[in-house]
């Protein structure tokens, strides 16, 4: 850039030594002599003040150090989308039915294409070849585009254009209304880390009536109004990171037609509440969501999963890393009254339920709370039920597994023990077969206790390498049966192991 600077680059975005930043000032800056721009980075810990010097506020940053001076002669303002293209991308000319898919990368980024017809010529006429061109797919994330309006001028070069990326450019996005079928072809739009707002999602969506996924990661968004006529046909919705997003705000967005995908992660939600439908209804909210992801946020309540349930559509669940479902915190246990809870899912953590599974976890669930049913006003007569209020929201399927695999037995319940999150304590027998003169053991050990940390426990016990340990299982219920634990990553729940079993160590 010329040590000559003008009005207009204020708002820009530039690069300098790898790191990128806003203009926020151009000019001089006394004592020392010469053109200045003020820059205000995106990594605030690149700066060195708030946008002032010796007293006097040149301009204004949203940290304390966000903010630095630098010479004109240092910054790189970048390039304009044909230029790149023309500098970077180079055929020749070719028949019609020659034209292939092809991929063309700017900035380090590609561009998925199909058939460019003599770029090699003035700009002018790069520009008239452009809208003919069938580009698919372009990828502009980390560059120093400074406006929606930028986006539009490249993306309306482009008339079959279905994928496009600008996330982690700082943009300043249109605040009237935007001209609809700017963006007729867009299919996918990714939007992460831009700084846009609800108000201006809305906006830009109007700008494109076909689009299937929307994504919005780190943008600090706040949900501030229902979409109406926009956004009706997306499938996928990304919201992760937008620690300002609750459940209130989910209402507004739970109506759209076509959502299919919902990514909550890191969102901070905790509770989840669908007030239209009563114990053992579906609501009407998010009628074709089909998969859920609520990973990394702050669920600890299981009125959270019993909420769930009444979603008409889903299928596939993911909730890692919740105070719930923690790994340290009886994972396999966790998992089991989940998919108890909710009784059309088929996927949880990516994980398929299969059929034995969820009978095991249903005949676990309703044998765990029978007693407390029982308590609750419940009956081996149906018609004899008067379960109480506080049970049924507790508990909505109960009543269901009853009548599935019926009521539970007297007996069942004296021997079953309660179905908690605090770590199950079983009492086993460790035999040793082929070292006859090692004492047999009695340890307690956890249900969620994994094969492979017994194995590190009998190591140390024994002084054996735990590749040489040999572990398997025999229960006084299956008298003559032994059972290999096999899978070092499955827990002694998976296996059921019992209290009163004996494992048998080898090696």
């Amino acid at each position: 850039m010329s040590d000559t600077l003008t009005a207009d680059v204020i708002g820009r975005r530039v690069e300098v030594n790898g790191e990128h930043a806003t203009v926020r000032f151009a000019g001089v800056v006394p004592p020392v002599a010469g053109p200045w721009l003020g820059v205000e980075w995106d990594n605030p810990e690149r700066g060195k003040h708030d946008g002032s010097h010796e007293g006097t506020v040149y301009f204004k940053c949203r940290h304390p150090t966000g903010g630095s001076f630098i010479r004109p002669n240092k910054v790189n303002f970048g390039t304009d989308f044909l230029t790149a293209i023309k500098n970077r991308y180079v055929l020749e000319d070719g028949p019609e039915e020659d034209r292939k898919e092809q991929i063309v990368t700017i900035g380090n980024k590609p561009v998925e294409t199909i058939g460019f017809d003599s770029i090699m010529k003035q700009q002018s006429e790069v520009l008239d070849n452009l809208k003919i061109l069938y580009i698919r797919k372009v990828d502009l994330s980390k560059n120093l585009l400074s406006s929606w309006d930028e986006v539009i001028h490249i993306a309306d070069q482009l008339r079959h254009l279905e994928v496009l990326n600008v996330s982690e450019n700082k943009l300043k996005f249109p605040s009237g209304s935007v001209l609809t079928g700017t963006l007729s072809a867009l299919k996918v739009l990714v939007l992460n880390q831009t700084g846009i707002t609800w108000a201006e999602v809305l906006r830009c969506a109007a700008g494109c009536p076909g689009l299937e996924e929307l994504y919005l990661e780190s943008n600090n968004i706040f949900i501030s109004e229902r979409p109406t006529d926009v956004l009706q046909t997306v499938k996928l919705l990304d919201l992760s990171s937008n620690q300002l997003i609750d459940e209130n705000q989910l209402y507004l967005i739970a109506h759209l037609p076509r959502l299919e995908q919902l990514i909550l992660s890191d969102t901070g939600i905790s509770s989840l509440h669908f007030p239209d439908a009563g114990i053992g209804c579906k609501t009407s909210m998010f009628p074709s969501l089909k998969y859920l992801v609520v990973n990394d946020n702050q669920i600890s309540q299981w009125s959270f999963f019993n909420e769930l349930e009444k979603l008409p559509s889903l299928q596939a669940l993911s909730c890692l890393r919740n105070p719930l479902t923690k790994e340290d915190k009886e994972a396999e246990t966790a998992r089991l009254l989940i998919i108890a809870s909710i009784g059309q899912l088929k996927t949880l953590n990516k994980c398929e339920i299969l059929p034995e599974e969820r009978r095991r976890a249903e005949l676990d669930y309703r044998k765990a709370f029978g007693n407390e049913w029982k308590q609750a006003g419940g009956h081996k007569d149906p018609e004899k039920n008067r379960l109480s209020e506080e049970f049924l929201t507790a508990h909505p399927r109960y009543q269901f597994l009853c009548l599935k695999y019926g009521a539970p037995e007297d007996w069942e319940l004296k021997t079953q023990q309660p179905l908690m999150l605090k770590n199950q304590l079983l009492t086993l027998k460790i035999k040793y077969p082929h070292q006859l003169d090692q004492k047999v053991l009695e340890k307690q050990l956890p249900g969620s206790m994994t094969i492979q940390k017994v194995k590190g426990l009998l190591s140390r016990l024994l002084k054996v390498p735990v590749s040489d340990l040999l572990l398997s299982y025999e229960s006084p219920k299956k008298p003559g049966r032994e059972i290999e634990l096999e899978n070092d990553l499955k827990s002694l729940q998976f296996y059921s192991v019992e209290n009163g079993d004996c494992l048998l160590v080898r090696w």
